[in-house]
C-alpha cells in the first residue's frame, strides 16, 4: 500500500517540459499536473485527466530541477508556468511551491480554466501568482456545458476575482468551427473581457486535433471525429469580429 503524500510537499505531475515558450513571457520550466475536473471534448492532453495516472513528484525535487534554469529565465524574463489538467486541484501543493519560487524572485504563472471556487487556499495561491493564463472555454453558459460538461460560472467568477485583485492576466480561447466561433458569442466575449482591468493579451487558438492519438491510445471515443481543424481564416475572421 502506498505510503500516504502530505500534499503541500507533493504534487501529482503527468510531465515537465524544460524550455517553454508558449506558456507565458520568456522562457518557461513548464509542469503539467494530473487531474483535471473537466470533459473538454476538445481536449488535446486526455491522458491528464485521471488523478489517479502521473507520478507524486517531491517540491525539492521539482525546486532542485528548476534551479537549473534560473539563468534562462532572468535572460528571457521567463519563469515557471504551472498547467494540466487543471493546476488549481492542487492548490495547497501549488502555494509551497509559489513561495519557494517567490524567495528566488522567479516569475510565477498558471495556467488554468479558472473552473473551481475561490476558497481561502485558492486566494493564497493568487497572491504569489504573477501572472494567469485563463482558457475561457465558452461564454454561452449552455454552450460550455455541451462543450465542458460545467458550467462557466465559476470561471467567470474567478476572472472577476483576479482583475480586482489586480493580477494580470492572458485571457485564451481555442476556435473550434461551429463551436466557439459564433458572431453573438464572440461579441459577448468582448464585452465580458471589457469589464476586466487586468487582461493584456487575448490568444485565439486554432482547433487541432493532433491529441487525438491519446483518446484512441486509452480506448476512448473522439469527441469531435467530424468537425474540422480551424485555419488561419478562422482565426482571423474571429479576430475581427471581435475587434469590431
Amino acid at each position: 500500500m502506498e505510503e500516504q503524500k502530505d500534499l503541500k510537499y507533493y504534487g501529482k505531475v503527468h510531465s515537465f517540459e524544460t524550455l517553454g515558450t508558449v506558456d507565458g513571457p520568456g522562457i518557461r520550466f513548464v509542469i503539467f499536473l494530473q487531474g483535471c475536473n473537466l470533459k473538454c471534448k476538445y481536449c488535446h492532453n486526455r491522458d491528464t485527466w485521471d488523478i489517479n495516472g502521473g507520478e507524486y513528484k517531491e517540491l525539492d525535487e521539482i525546486f532542485r530541477r528548476i534551479l537549473r534554469y534560473k539563468t534562462y529565465f532572468k535572460s528571457s524574463n521567463g519563469g515557471v508556468t504551472v498547467t494540466g489538467g487543471e493546476p488549481l486541484l492542487q492548490v495547497k501543493f501549488l502555494v509551497e511551491l509559489f513561495k519557494k519560487l517567490k524567495q528566488e524572485k522567479i516569475h510565477t504563472c498558471i495556467d488554468t480554466s479558472g473552473m473551481v471556487k475561490i476558497n481561502d487556499d485558492i486566494k493564497e495561491v493568487l497572491k504569489l501568482t504573477d501572472l494567469v493564463l485563463l482558457d475561457i472555454k465558452h461564454i454561452n453558459d449552455k454552450k460550455c456545458k455541451e462543450l465542458t460538461g460545467v458550467s462557466n460560472k465559476n470561471e467567470l467568477e474567478f476572472a472577476r476575482y483576479i482583475s480586482d485583485k489586480g493580477i494580470k492576466m492572458w485571457i485564451r480561447q481555442v476556435i473550434i468551427p461551429g463551436l466557439t466561433d459564433n458572431e453573438e458569442d464572440i461579441r459577448d466575449l468582448r464585452k465580458f473581457i471589457d469589464t476586466l482591468k487586468t487582461v493584456e493579451k487575448i490568444e485565439f487558438l486554432p482547433y487541432h486535433t493532433s491529441g487525438k492519438y491519446k483518446w484512441l491510445e486509452l480506448g476512448k471515443q473522439y469527441e469531435l471525429e467530424n468537425i474540422r481543424e480551424a485555419n488561419n481564416l478562422d482565426i482571423e475572421r474571429v479576430k475581427k469580429i471581435f475587434e469590431k
